[in-house]
């Protein structure tokens, strides 16, 4: 069972300025936090990077082993090993983070603390846009397949999108840089095509289809980049939104397009992360691990995750 530090001092990742990039990051020595009514002090042992991190830079999914509870709770006690996502209070660079008992759930022991950690935010989005905004049914595969183009598709979100989608049965074409062709492939990807080769947002399908469903997981382009690969009632789910492409958004809203743009948010909750970890102990998704740092070479991490290449997670691990 965890225990906390009985100088009650913590080491941690710390921010000296927003927006900074690594060189914003600093070592730091902070008080360990308590638990208000209906949170967990966890003792970390990994926490994932995601590009949210570091726009904002936050640090929020993790794994780890509960030290203590806030009065209110009832579901957890010392010595659980849990999965949380901490939202946007963050903290997850740190041995200790405060969880909220909304966004967290008991890992199995199947399930490492790297995996576990790189399951978050990352693992959201990917469901969310394609069980809720695609309309792909994850459970049973679709009487009609859908045509769905995953932009960028081998980072964290991507990765996973890919597997969700063929879990409903989608035909999914997926673009990346080339040295990762073989990895979307490996994941269920029925066609991988450059990222960088083509000038279009959404190069042509080699199956000869429009696509119903994109889902840009990479830079944001103009909506018009897309339509004329688009099926007659297509549309875009753009998981980096631009301002402009909020606004298009709202044209679309209340125009008579056929074509249509939206922008995404994700939702984390309790119920999809069962549904997230159910899949991947039942061993129908898995997860892809770029690299893991420890948390002396956060910056190194950083400074990767923002060149935008990695392939899958970027995680660091906290003993």
């Amino acid at each position: 069972m965890a225990v906390a530090d009985a100088s009650h001092m913590m080491k941690a990742v710390s921010y000296s300025k927003y927006g900074g990039g690594a060189d914003g990051l600093k070592d730091v020595e902070l008080p360990i936090p308590r638990p208000k009514r209906e949170e967990l002090l966890v003792k970390v042992e990994a926490c994932s990077i995601n590009p949210i991190d570091w726009k904002v830079q936050k640090g929020a999914d993790i794994t780890g082993e509960v030290v203590s509870v806030g009065p209110a709770v009832t579901t957890f006690v010392p010595g659980d090993k849990i999965i949380s996502c901490l939202g946007r209070a963050g903290g997850g660079l740190a041995e200790y983070a405060i969880a909220p008992i909304t966004t967290t759930i008991k890992r199995r022991k199947d399930v490492s603390p790297v995996q576990g950690a790189a399951m978050g935010i990352c693992a959201f989005a990917a469901l969310q846009s394609v069980r809720n905004s695609a309309g792909i049914n994850i459970e049973e595969k679709n009487k009609k397949s859908k045509n769905l183009l995953i932009r960028a598709a081998a980072g964290g979100v991507g990765t996973l999108a890919v597997q969700f989608a063929k879990l409903g049965g989608a035909h999914v074409t997926a673009t990346c840089s080339p040295h990762n062709f073989g990895l979307l492939k490996s994941l269920g990807a029925d066609e991988v095509l450059d990222l960088y080769s083509a000038k279009e947002a959404a190069p042509p399908s080699p199956s000869g289809n429009k696509y119903d469903v994109v889902i840009n997981c990479g830079p944001h382009r103009p909506f018009p980049d897309y339509k004329s690969q688009l099926a007659h009632k297509g549309f875009v789910i753009d998981l980096t939104p631009s301002p402009t492409g909020i606004a298009t958004s709202a044209l679309h809203a209340i125009s008579l397009s056929k074509k249509k743009y939206f922008p995404f948010v994700h939702i984390p909750n309790q119920a999809d992360m069962y549904v997230i970890f159910n899949l991947l102990h039942q061993k129908r998704i898995k997860t892809v691990i770029d690299s893991t740092y420890p948390l002396d070479k956060a910056r190194e991490a950083w400074v990767k995750s923002m060149e935008g290449h990695a392939a899958g997670k970027i995680v660091i691990t906290i003993s």
